[in-house]
């Protein structure tokens, strides 16, 4: 029985007519209230069109048990993950099945997503994933605290404008932050700032290029020198200070950081926890002299994908398909959880009911110049040792060899990514 269990669906072609009365199981990691219902909004139409299949929903799912059910032989019929992350390893090992004979048999038009959504969902030409909304980043300011001031479009305008807003105690301590540059503040993690300045990560043959890429020097050079402005002992101090980034202790929303970097939910974070803070939002500044890359920003998503032993493939298709390509869907389950549309028709839908400052997260979704980190068959391993690098050894100042230290990192990198088949 394992044995059939685990080849089952491999093909796209085994298992149960989607017409036949049976039950799907369907894995995801959504776990508030109002996340489930979102899903269950969602997925209300596909019962309405497909009465005969029986849609068993299964919340508060991980990565990790996705893949142990998978490695197990029992696995649900469809699996979603919140990261993009997993993407590469579950296409190159065929944990996830690979979604091109599905998607011939159906004729979908895989235009209907931003060139940076088919690339996520994808490893190798190997489609094992369909998206399921994103997240687009993107400048949040504080309207009160920018006293008057413009949002920045470029790094030199953010730096500028970080120093002038930036309110320090009598001793030096930061009491407001202009902008916090740091890897460890929240969303401003590496993969989403070095992105802005252009980052690639990796060469076209999938080598590590942490060194040879002069954005990634430039990111930071920036990062380091705003940091030295501030003092790294102020910086620990700072954030040793402020709250959780899910409470409503969030900096930001107490108004002890006029500008920051964050993602699409934000808004409705601020709708429901800070009401009364005045804020904007834009898209993130970009390099000096590049001012015609702005408008983008780093962007990833859900995704969602049929596991290998799926035992009702065809039906879960019929699932999957609906999600992510169905308008409506799309867009209840965009409203419900304040999250990106992840189809270009759902962007531009009357249904779509989002507060004025979400607008822009829309606008960098659609933009030609968002970019998001590419798939490996490790997964985010070279974010992760980057971020390690980042924020033990870059920004305390224990790197006395820039171009060392990153071949050094590049070398560690492309080790683990052989390791994995890469």
């Amino acid at each position: 029985m394992l044995a059939s269990a685990c080849t089952a669906g491999s093909s796209g072609g085994s298992g149960p007519k989607a017409d036949a009365k049976q039950t799907i199981e369907v894995w995801h990691g959504w776990s508030a209230d109002h996340e489930v219902k979102a899903f269950d909004d969602a997925v209300a139409g596909f019962r309405k069109q497909h009465p005969n299949i029986t849609v068993k929903l299964v919340k508060d799912q991980t990565d990790d048990r996705i893949t142990n059910a998978i490695r197990g032989g029992n696995p649900p019929d469809v699996v979603s993950s919140f990261s993009t992350d997993s993407v590469g390893s579950w296409c190159n090992s065929g944990a996830w099945q690979d979604l091109t004979p599905y998607l011939t048999r159906s004729k979908v038009d895989l235009n209907l997503f931003p060139q940076a959504v088919r690339e996520y969902t994808q490893y190798k030409g190997r489609r094992c994933a369909m998206p399921l909304l994103a997240d687009a980043y993107g400048l949040y300011y504080n309207k009160a605290l920018m006293k008057g001031n413009q949002p920045p479009k470029t790094i030199g305008e953010l730096t500028a404008l970080a120093k002038k807003l930036t309110v320090r105690n009598p001793d030096g301590t930061i009491k407001v932050a202009g902008f916090m540059p740091s890897a460890q503040y929240y969303e401003h993690q590496v993969q989403h700032l070095a992105t802005e300045f252009g980052a690639t990560w990796l060469t076209p043959d999938g080598k590590s290029n942490l060194a040879g890429d002069p954005a990634v020097k430039a990111y930071l050079q920036w990062d380091k020198s705003l940091i030295d402005w501030y003092g790294y002992d102020n910086v620990k101090k700072f954030l040793k200070s402020v709250g959780q980034e899910f409470e409503t202790s969030n900096p930001f929303e107490q108004g002890k950081v006029a500008m920051a970097i964050d993602g699409e939910w934000r808004t409705k974070f601020l709708q429901d926890e800070a009401p009364k803070v005045d804020y904007g939002t834009a898209p993130a500044p970009v390099p000096d002299g590049q001012d015609a890359r702005y408008g983008g920003g780093f962007i990833t998503g859900t995704v969602i994908g049929i596991p290998r032993g799926a035992k009702h493939p065809q039906a879960a298709w019929e699932f999957v398909k609906y999600l992510t390509t169905d308008t409506h869907a799309v867009v209840t389950f965009a409203n419900g959880l304040g999250n990106v549309p992840s189809t270009l028709p759902a962007l531009t839908s009357p249904e779509l009911k989002m507060p004025p400052q979400f607008t822009t997260f829309l606008n960098v979704f659609k933009s030609p110049n968002s970019a998001t980190t590419p798939p490996t068959p490790n997964g985010n391993d070279y974010i992760v040792k980057f971020q390690a690098y980042v924020q033990d050894q870059w920004e305390p100042g224990r790197v006395t060899n820039l171009d060392a230290s990153l071949k050094d990192l590049d070398t560690r990198v492309d080790q683990a990514i052989k390791l994995n088949g890469g």
